[in-house]
């Protein structure tokens, strides 16, 4: 396995990466350090983002078929409307409902994210 060098553009994809309390894309982070560093490429901040969630950096979710990343390991839900499409995001903060999996997953859980899908109360 090759070894990471420490670099300054890997400094400032890490300090402006840390900077985030939400959830961001790649596209996010990029537009943050092309401030202030105009040669930084969009491929060195994807190069950059896979090698931190190896290390367990940074933790990934699926919305809107996009990669976004979390500087925690947070809970992502969606209720997706299946007439229109629309998506709301929504928080769990009881996970009283994954007790009856308890031995059935091989290890602990740190994050999830679910998707729910039905018709919203506008279309019906």
């Amino acid at each position: 396995m090759k070894k990471s060098r420490n670099t300054k553009q890997k400094e400032l994809l890490q300090e402006e990466c840390s900077k985030f309390k939400e959830f961001f894309t790649a596209e996010d982070l990029y537009k943050k350090v092309k401030q202030k560093d105009n040669s930084l490429g969009i491929a060195t901040v994807y190069r950059f983002l896979k090698e931190i969630k190896k290390k367990s950096n940074v933790f990934t979710y699926m919305c809107d078929r996009k990669t976004i990343y979390s500087n925690q390991a947070n809970s992502h839900c969606h209720y997706i409307c299946e007439k229109t499409g629309k998506v709301v995001h929504f928080e769990i903060n009881n996970l009283d409902f994954l007790k009856n999996i308890k031995g059935k997953i091989p290890g602990s859980i740190n994050s999830f994210q679910i998707e729910i899908k039905g018709i919203c109360k506008d279309c019906l």
